[in-house]
């Protein structure tokens, strides 16, 4: 088992340290849509009704529709404003007595792991309820979700079961019931003796899923069989399928990514402003050295009329020699 929650419970001035495991998993045979005509898998594009394109999960927010049509779009940020229990902590509200809570109520089962060196007020806590035969009342948050939840001891663990609020449970009223007439006492006799015939101990490792033992069979002996309902499955590099929080997670993780890159981009050009201020003084450097390249041209000037000069010398006594 994997743990998908690490805390405490806050047992009045006592903190338990737990972690959380899920206690129940499910065995079913999970299908996926396909097409009838080729075995592909079919897929589903989220596509907005107003301008007909395909939305991104990060692009999805969450809207209320009242029954007087108007729609409330929420946000993340809206979200976190509102009154959650502290992320990592159980707090006990109350001890009541175990046959008080209504098993209808209860929604699902969680096993707590002492998250300690010393397992002393685990044990204590646990002890605790089995001695006094009461169930602690808590409140639990997961996935920023906060429930009621009962606490109470499971031969020597910690269970924690969600309970539903009161108000999720329906009333229920079934007037055929009113007028029904009560069983008459030959009619009980027979019943309690039908009962009695049929009593026996609960142990639940006799009782198996028949449907899913027989579709198991089913789906076994097709695959050897083989034949047209047997296809290759063709890797898509996609998930089968992602639950609303999952998805949830993914968008805020993308958005977490575009926020660390438009920082990281911040930083980068930083160091570029600093190394161009850091390179300026070359260039003062350059202008130092251009009277240089100037007594250069001077000198070349200079010997470029000597020559000149030696040229009409030399012209000159050619021109004299000559005459003579």
């Amino acid at each position: 088992m994997r743990s998908i929650w690490k805390g405490a419970i806050a047992f009045g001035l006592v903190n338990v340290p737990v972690k959380v495991y899920s206690a129940t998993e499910s065995h079913d045979i999970r299908f996926h849509q396909v097409h009838a005509k080729d075995g592909g898998r079919i897929k589903y594009d989220r596509v907005c009704t107003e301008c007909g394109e395909s939305v991104p999960y990060a692009e999805i927010d969450k809207a209320y529709d009242s029954d007087e049509g108007v729609r409330v779009v929420l946000t993340d940020e809206d979200f976190d404003k509102l009154p959650v229990a502290e992320k990592h902590e159980i707090p006990v509200l109350q001890f009541v007595p175990s046959e008080q809570i209504d098993p209808i109520l209860f929604e699902k089962s969680y096993y707590l792991e002492p998250d300690s060196a010393s397992p002393k007020a685990y044990t204590l806590l646990a002890e605790t309820l089995t001695q006094t035969d009461r169930t602690a009342l808590v409140h639990f948050t997961l996935r920023q979700r906060t429930r009621l939840a009962a606490l109470r001891n499971r031969d020597g663990v910690l269970v924690l079961q969600t309970l539903l609020w009161p108000d999720e449970v329906r009333s229920v009223s079934f007037p055929v019931l009113d007028d029904a007439e009560p069983p008459k006492q030959k009619e009980m006799a027979m019943a309690e003796m039908l009962v009695e015939s049929m009593a026996d101990d609960f142990r639940p490792d006799e009782f198996t899923d028949e449907y899913q033992v027989e579709l198991r069979s089913l789906i076994d002996d097709i695959i050897a069989r083989g034949g047209e309902k047997v296809l290759p499955v063709t890797p898509t590099g996609e998930p089968a399928a992602e639950d609303a929080e999952v998805l949830d997670l993914v968008a805020a993780l993308q958005r977490s990514v575009h926020a660390a890159s438009g920082e990281k981009k911040s930083d980068e050009a930083a160091p570029a402003r600093g190394s161009a201020a850091k390179k300026a003084p070359a260039r003062k450097s350059a202008a130092k050295k251009t009277p240089a390249k100037k007594t250069a041209a001077k000198s070349s000037g200079k010997s470029t009329a000597k020559k000149t000069a030696a040229t009409k010398s030399t012209a000159k006594k050619s021109t004299a020699r000559k005459r003579a």
